[in-house]
């Protein structure tokens, strides 16, 4: 039976202590993900393919008031399992566990809009402007690359188990982060990066199943449109971007007629790095796009 002051909001989602590795965490949601948790106590390492960018990220945004710290470590391909065993062996000479792994990098892929009625022109459009390549290097980055990241800090993730408290500070788990696209029906002109982030979704789903015989949890966070490289197309000198309500109200299908905040990404990932009782959810970020969108 819980007292109140075990409600306090420091107790729930304060990660004091925590150790975390986000992909893909110099820029956009591997972004939010690291301030969210490094003002809230936790030693934070930031990897990903741009060194430069790592830094600048990690100097940019250290916490002001918290204990918790942003650290660039890398550089690393999520896809080169070279580059993973790298990482690891790093990380395992500063650390003895971590408590979360966030596996953010990903990459859009082509865009060919099925705008056509007829079969002919239908075909010209999606053939022309896509090509295998593409859609290999998309599950290679989107799945593929999840999956291995996941499975390499397996033993670092499991040295994170400690004698648990009232509320099992110390669980070990693992957040992907797919996307609406992954959900809805609608391809968005996006045919491989829906179909790969659907794949991000399933897999999710069996590793929680799988790696629960672990005491690992595995959840994911769908995104809807949020401030990132990715969206906005750019990002400035803090490896922040910016996405205009203007451009959110010309896609006509977001019910709040803007991007989400960084703020309610921090949420969510703390959200799911503490509580206990969820495994295997995938949880919608998204203005209530798929309220409208045909998808769930």
């Amino acid at each position: 039976m819980a007292d109140t002051h075990q409600f306090d909001v420091n107790k729930l989602f304060g990660v004091q202590d925590y150790v975390a590795v986000i992909t893909g965490g110099g820029s956009g949601i591997g972004l939010m993900a690291a301030q969210a948790l490094a003002a809230n106590g936790a030693k934070v390492y930031i990897t990903g393919r741009r060194k430069e960018v790592l830094e600048n990220a990690a100097k940019s945004h250290q916490p002001a008031k918290s204990s918790g710290q942003i650290i660039p470590i890398g550089p690393c391909d999520v896809t080169s399992k070279d580059d993973l065993e790298k990482l690891v062996a790093d990380l395992s000479k500063r650390e003895k566990y971590i408590n979360l792994l966030v596996c953010n990098a990903g990459i859009s892929g082509p865009k060919a809009e099925p705008k056509d009625a007829d079969a002919e022109d239908l075909k010209a459009r999606l053939w022309n402007n896509e090509d295998p390549s593409d859609w290999r290097d998309n599950y290679n980055t989107n799945v593929t690359a999840v999956y291995f990241t996941t499975v390499a800090f397996l033993p670092l993730l499991q040295q994170g188990i400690r004698p648990k408290g009232p509320l099992e500070p110390y669980a070990p788990s693992v957040i992907t982060i797919s996307s609406m696209s992954g959900i809805m029906r609608h391809a968005q002109g996006h045919f491989s990066y829906n179909t790969a982030k659907g794949a991000t979704v399933h897999l999710t789903k069996l590793m929680s199943a799988e790696f629960q015989k672990a005491e690992i949890r595995v959840n994911s966070i769908a995104p809807g449109y949020f401030p990132t490289e990715m969206t906005a197309k750019s990002s400035d000198d803090k490896q922040k971007s910016y996405v205009s309500p203007e451009k959110i109200q010309d896609k006509g299908h977001v019910p709040l007629m803007r991007a989400g905040r960084e703020e309610e990404m921090g949420m969510t990932i703390l959200y799911l790095a503490k509580n206990q009782y969820v495994n295997g959810e995938i949880i919608a970020v998204d203005g209530g796009v798929l309220n409208v969108i045909a998808g769930r």
